[in-house]
């Protein structure tokens, strides 16, 4: 089929298609599709060209055939084009590789594409990846632990460890928290001086305070601190040097002349016993030894002190505690 008969038979919709196939007398049309009708009107109408090119309705399709008849009879045959098998070009005594040809190589041979990828490194695997981490993570974790070694941090924390661990620090840190909360009311802080921040900082100003050290002139002052000394440290230490019980648990009960030596100078547990009973005494039983303690001094160091006299007692019975666990540990 000429491409101009076929181009003007194209361009016919099925309809106008089915009215020609009737008008030129083509049979068994109904049921053929569009391009196979096309095909059959070509055929039909070429075969019967002398009796149909009369019909004036299909003068076009009949002068596209005569022109394009006309082209094939004028259109010489073109020669064939040999090809010719390409050169490679011969290798060179040059160092440096072609790298351009290599790639072309590469891309169009799949044997040589996978020789070039294997020359490519790969990426290890996660279980070399992971003993990597590893041994990094051992080497840092090593130089860590060189380094605290070598600063004495270890040696340090050891032995205030060791100078915490003790009962006598225990009895001397019931004794700063008895003095920290006196330390408000006996010798109260003042105002020295105020520093202004700026507004931005949305802040109240910051007041400077330092203890008034005016009141250490007052006779008041020292009633009360000296019946705290006597009733939390004097007295109860002592007791825990005369009533020494370490000094029998050293020499298994015997006794000795001269050299006799305690284990300890004080004993913690007589300490937390005897500042324990004083501490009742003065405080809950109102003891006063003939007005040698002064009642309003009493009630104003009870009302001073953390808890009062039960926060005293509950200082001492954790002494006491800690001072008969420390001599079991011991034995």
């Amino acid at each position: 089929m000429s491409s101009g008969a076929s181009t003007w038979l194209h361009g016919q919709r099925k309809v106008e298609l089915l009215t020609i196939a009737e008008k030129v007398g083509l049979k068994n049309y109904e049921n053929l599709k569009k391009p196979e009708l096309e095909v059959a009107l070509d055929e039909h109408m070429r075969a019967n060209q002398t009796t149909l090119s009369k019909d004036s309705t299909l003068q076009a399709y009949f002068r596209r055939v005569i022109a394009g008849e006309g082209n094939e009879s004028k259109t010489p045959a073109r020669p064939r084009r040999s090809v010719k098998p390409k050169e490679e070009p011969e290798p060179t005594d040059s160092s440096e590789p072609d790298t351009s040809s290599k790639a072309l190589v590469a891309a169009r041979s799949p044997r040589t594409s996978l020789s070039f990828a294997s020359t490519v490194p790969l990426p290890p695997s996660p279980s070399v990846v992971a003993s990597k981490i590893d041994q990094q993570t051992a080497k840092v974790r090593s130089s860590i632990t060189q380094y605290v070694h070598k600063s004495g941090v270890v040696e340090t924390t050891d032995n205030v460890r060791d100078s915490l661990s003790t009962t006598a620090f225990i009895q001397s840190l019931a004794i700063i928290v008895e003095l920290y909360g006196m330390q408000a009311d006996i010798l109260p802080w003042k105002s020295l001086a105020v520093i202004p921040l700026p507004k931005s900082l949305a802040m109240s100003d910051l007041p400077i305070q330092v203890p008034d050290l005016f009141v250490l002139l007052s006779p008041e002052f020292w009633k009360i601190f000296s019946l705290w000394v006597a009733t939390s440290v004097a007295l109860p230490v002592m007791c825990s040097y005369l009533f020494n019980l370490t000094l029998k648990a050293k020499h298994g009960g015997v006794r000795h002349a001269k050299n006799l030596q305690p284990a300890a100078q004080y004993d913690p547990l007589s300490y937390s016993i005897a500042k324990a009973l004083v501490v009742w005494l003065v405080y809950a039983q109102g003891i006063r030894l003939n007005g040698w303690v002064n009642a309003e001094s009493v009630v104003k160091l009870e009302a001073a002190l953390p808890g009062g006299h039960q926060g005293v007692l509950i200082g001492a019975g954790i002494g006491v505690l800690t001072s008969i666990y420390e001599a079991v540990l011991r034995k």
